[in-house]
């Protein structure tokens, strides 16, 4: 319970009591609460900070034995700091719960103090409210961060086991030093090299002279432009031909090459066979992941999309448009396709999601856009962020203190002043938050709102949002 700004505090009880009067009001300056019981432990007077947002509440405190104003857990302890306070003085402090009507029990730990050799009694209290919420925010930390080491764990495991299974020869090679860091045991039978040979070797290896070369200027171009298209190279050992195909990834402060070798003799079936197991695999991941054309239309979606889409079947999504189960409508899709065709790929885009019948939650969405080919398409994976911990974007950190500095000013400005304050700046936040949402697209910020764009202009203007008067641009 937090101090009121100018010190003073409400007394609650009768008058006429002022050696106990006094007593509880020094107490009451160094404590949260203080009581003055009478010999028999009934409340004959309270002291709580003015500010305190229990105050009325405890009015029922009075009349009633100390007791009979805690939870059934809790009586044992105060009879025991009462008959300690009439024995010794002084009791040791205790925690103690007050049940309150329509709200979490009160938490205070209470000593009690004799006042006199009548056995009046003074009990002081500490309101453990807010070490209790603190100790929950640490108990969500913990679980949140357990759940996020839990699905590293559990993705490792899965690429780790994706890596061994490929039929093609996969190996992870330092770009700096080219030697080889990992290599899965198709890349070891392919090569005819043991474990133990293979770690630290220098690539290329395993390839004839021209094959070698070819390599090298392979990388040396994938290292430069990061991208290459597969060329094929010779194995030393039975002459066969293989395609060559490698990615540069960063990894921690240093770049590694993931280099494949197909043999061309597979190539046509591994191709068929990995294509039929990589569906499989997104058909079950636990992700949402969506196919859409470039206007947003759906092709195909695999079962977990269907469950945040409430949905049975991939025919029940097919053709309509994605907008209808993510973003909010007239501004989240606009943007993520606009950023689309600029860079191609759109990385941890917040937004919405809902339900056919009506399911809502936020989600973290992740897209590529696949422009070359015969039919151009959109890569969705959406992940669900709505029971992930978190502080809150830095806009709702600022409104919440700006609540927060009015909120002080309760008893000093009139209600009616404080409510237009009030309202006033969380439009002004609202309308900045849908303008920055839209890439400042005033036409989609209103229609974000739910307001016209002439009502958009005048608030606008009224909080001085500059460009008011300009034309709407629309993107």
């Amino acid at each position: 319970m937090d101090k009121p700004v100018d010190g003073r505090d409400a007394r609650i009880g009768a008058p006429g009591q002022r050696d106990e009067t006094s007593a509880a009001a020094i107490a009451s300056a160094a404590a949260d609460v203080a009581l003055i019981l009478d010999v028999h432990g009934v409340v004959r007077d309270v002291r709580l900070n003015a500010a305190d947002p229990h105050l009325e509440q405890c009015l029922a405190w009075l009349g009633r034995a100390w007791a009979e104003t805690v939870t059934a857990e809790s009586r044992p302890r105060v009879e025991e700091m009462l008959a300690e306070a009439r024995e010794h003085g002084v009791s040791r402090r205790a925690q103690v719960d007050h049940p309150l009507p329509d709200a979490p029990d009160l938490a205070v730990a209470y000593t009690a103090l004799r006042l006199d050799r009548e056995g009046t009694i003074m009990a002081v209290g500490r309101d453990l409210g807010e070490h209790a919420r603190l100790q929950r925010q640490l108990v969500e930390a913990q679980q949140a961060l357990e759940r996020d080491y839990t699905s590293m764990r559990q993705m490792e495991t899965r690429y780790r086991l994706l890596f061994e299974l490929s039929d093609d020869a996969v190996m992870v090679i330092d770009a700096n030093t080219m030697k080889i860091m990992e290599a899965n045991s198709a890349a070891l039978q392919l090569l005819g090299v043991e474990a133990r040979v293979m770690a630290a070797t220098v690539f290329p290896l395993g390839l004839d002279p021209a094959g070698q070369l070819a390599a090298s200027d392979y990388l040396a171009t994938v290292r430069a432009v990061g991208r290459a298209d597969p060329v094929r190279v010779s194995l030393s050992a039975d002459g066969r031909s293989a395609l060559l195909s490698a990615a540069l990834v960063r990894q921690e402060s240093s770049n590694v090459f993931l280099v494949r070798l197909r043999p061309a003799a597979r190539e046509s079936a591994a191709t068929s066979s990995a294509n039929a197991r990589l569906s499989e695999l997104i058909g079950e991941v636990p992700d949402a992941f969506v196919v859409t054309d470039l206007a947003g239309r759906v092709l195909t979606a695999n079962a977990a999309f269907l469950d945040l889409a409430q949905l049975a079947t991939e025919e029940q999504v097919r053709g309509r448009s994605v907008a209808e189960w993510i973003g909010r409508p007239g501004a989240d899709l606009e943007v993520l396709l606009a950023a689309l065709r600029e860079h191609g790929v759109v990385r941890l885009f917040s937004t919405a999601a809902r339900g056919q019948y009506g399911s809502s939650g936020e989600v973290e969405l992740s897209a590529v856009a696949a422009l070359k080919g015969a039919e151009p398409c959109i890569g969705l994976v959406l992940r669900d962020i709505g029971r992930r911990l978190s502080g809150g974007p830095q806009g709702a950190r600022d409104l919440t203190r700006a609540v927060e500095q009015l909120t002080g000013l309760v008893g000093r400005v009139s209600l009616r002043d404080l409510v237009r304050d009030t309202v006033g700046l969380v439009e002004r936040h609202l309308i900045e938050a849908a303008l920055e949402l839209t890439r400042d697209n005033r036409t989609s910020a209103a229609e974000v709102l739910g307001v016209s764009r002439q009502s958009l202009y005048v608030k606008l203007r009224r909080y001085d949002l500059g460009g008011a008067s300009s034309h709407t641009q629309v993107h």
